[in-house]
This record gives structure tokens, sequence and C-alpha cells, in this order.
């Protein structure tokens, strides 16, 4: 785990809009010679969209973002290369927002981790979170997955907000912090538009996990979350949405107000949707393991790769979920 020093806690959103471009490896100017079969692009591997330059020296940056209406307005969330949407105590939501093509100045309000986030994030990302309890540290630590959390150089509060949505975090400072990874494999396979096989028309979608549901609308090529707590202008520029039904179970304990803590299985197989250009495809998805790729199946039995591009993962709860779409 990289260990950040703790510094006086910075305040002040305004002074700390926009992005960066992130810090690059240094990379060849050599061109092939002649003959020679030039080699494919470099991808992003959260997007799956081409590289320009370098892959950034810092590692995926997984921040915990709260998805509540105490979090409006939420920052930052232009910004990720993807999001994933788990489920918490109360049927409520909370998102890990994932960054790596660029960083942010500001992210937030951040929460806490669960249980759940060992799935999902990659293998050398680290996390910007809030804290955990105990038991949850306990097993994130296990798991080897390095965090950030309040203390650190990068991660303060924001006095013109109530506790315990105050808490932001500035990922471009804290990814100077974090040298020498390389850049992880593709979270999902990414495809080209072409290798998509288009399906029934759904232009608007529900992802309903028991106490919250999110909306979406296509619209301008994109998805638009018509009930998002984003900042205006600043809402996650979706391309596709990709609906996974997800079994969950007991974390262990309750929360401060006496609901039983869920953790999200993302392990084995389920129902899959890709929701992609106003279409839906209908298949499965699988993971061999906490630590697995995720796999996608049309319902033939072919395989399904995700158009490259910006895309929301909603885990959406067997049993207590459900996923419903319209024309």
């Amino acid at each position: 785990m990289a260990v950040l020093a703790a510094t006086t806690l910075l305040t002040g959103l305004a002074a700390c809009s926009g992005d960066e471009a992130p810090e690059s490896s240094p990379s060849s100017s050599a061109e092939p010679d002649a003959g020679e079969t030039p080699e494919p692009p470099a991808l992003w591997p959260l997007t799956g969209l081409e590289v320009e330059g370098d892959y950034p020296s810092h590692p995926v940056l997984v921040t915990k973002v709260d998805n509540t209406s105490s979090s409006a307005p939420q920052v930052g969330l232009g910004s990720a290369d993807m999001v994933v949407e788990e489920l918490v105590e109360g049927g409520m939501t909370r998102l890990a927002a994932f960054y790596y093509s660029k960083v942010p100045k500001v992210v937030g309000p951040v929460r806490s981790m669960r249980a759940s986030d060992i799935g999902i994030v990659p293998t050398g990302a680290h996390v910007i979170t809030s804290g955990a309890a105990q038991i949850t540290l306990d097993r994130v630590k296990k798991a080897g997955i390095p965090f950030v959390t309040e203390g650190a150089k990068g991660i303060y509060r924001e006095t013109s907000r109530s506790a315990p949505y105050n808490l932001f975090s500035q990922p471009n400072v804290i990814a100077k912090g974090i040298k020498g990874s390389e850049a992880p494999e593709p979270y999902l396979d990414f495809g080209t538009e072409a290798d998509f096989p288009g399906g029934k028309k759904a232009r608007t979608l529900s992802a309903a996990f028991g106490g919250h549901t999110t909306t979406w609308q296509f619209q301008g090529g994109k998805y638009v979350n018509t009930n998002s707590y984003a900042a205006d202008g600043d809402d996650f520029p979706a391309t596709s949405i990709l609906s996974l039904r997800v079994r969950i179970g007991d974390a262990g304990y309750r929360d401060p107000a006496g609901y039983l803590v869920p953790e999200t299985k993302f392990e084995g197989s389920g129902p899959a949707q890709l929701f992609h250009d106003g279409q839906v495809v209908q298949g499965t998805w699988t993971k061999d393991g906490l630590t697995g790729a995720i796999k996608l199946e049309t319902k033939k039995g072919d395989e399904l790769t995700v158009p490259a591009g910006h895309v929301w993962i909603e885990l959406v709860p067997q049993g207590t979920g459900s996923v419903t779409w319209a024309k």
C-alpha cells in the first residue's frame, strides 16, 4: 500500500475544479522498419478507447462516492472512465467511480468501502474512501487492496457541507504520490460499433435496487441519468449501460442506523443486459472468482463485447432488484 503523509486539510471546491492530464511514462519515438506490421494502438483498459500518448504512471484510482440526495451535487463523475453502482444498506446504492485516463481535481462526497468492493476493484487499483467498518477493513487488507483515507494528502473536509457528506478528494494530488504502476488488464472485453449485434429497442431503462432506482434515457447518442445527483455539466458521459444481476449476501454487521449491511457476490454468473445505441442485448455474465475477468455472452452463446466508450455498470440484486426498459 502506498503510504501518504497527512497534511493540513484543504478547503474550497471552487479553487479545485477541472481536470489535469496524467503524468505519463516516457515513450519511444522509434518508427517501425519498412515491411514490418505496425503494432495495434494501445487502448485504455477502462474504456477500450485509443490512447494518445502513454499510459499514466499512477494506478487506477477508484473513489467511493455517496449516491443519495444528501450527496447533491456530486462532483467529478463527468471525468470518470467508468462507474459501478452497488447495493448498500437500506436498499440504497453507492458508486465506485474509476479514474485512469483523466484525474480530476475534485471528487466527492467520498464515503466508505464495503466488502462488495473486493470483487469490483481491479488488481493494482487504489481505493479513495472515508474508511470502513473494522470487519471490512480486515477483509480489504487481506485481499491486498491499497486504500487512501482521511488524513492523507489530497483528502479534505469541505466546510460548506455537513458531515458525513463533506469529505472530498483530490485525485490529481493523490496520483502524484503513487508511482510505478503498470497499465491494468482491460476491465471488460471491448469491441467496436461494428461488433455490437444490436437488439430490441430500449431508449429508457430503470435499475431498481430496493430503496433506490436509477433511471436512464438514451439521448443524443448517450445515456442520460434522469435522476442523477451530479452537479450541472458534470454527469457521467455513458455510452453504454451494462446491467449484471448479482447474488447478495450478508456482510456480517449492521450500520449505525441498525440496517443489515449487504454484500454483493460479484463472482459466478447471472443474467446480463447490455444497453447501447438505444437497444438492448440480453445474455449472461460469468466471472471466475472475485478477481476474475468479466465475460459476456449472448443468449445464443456468442461472445458479447462492449463497444468502446464510457460504461456505467449496474450490479442489480437478483430477487429483490429489477431491470426494466421500454421503447
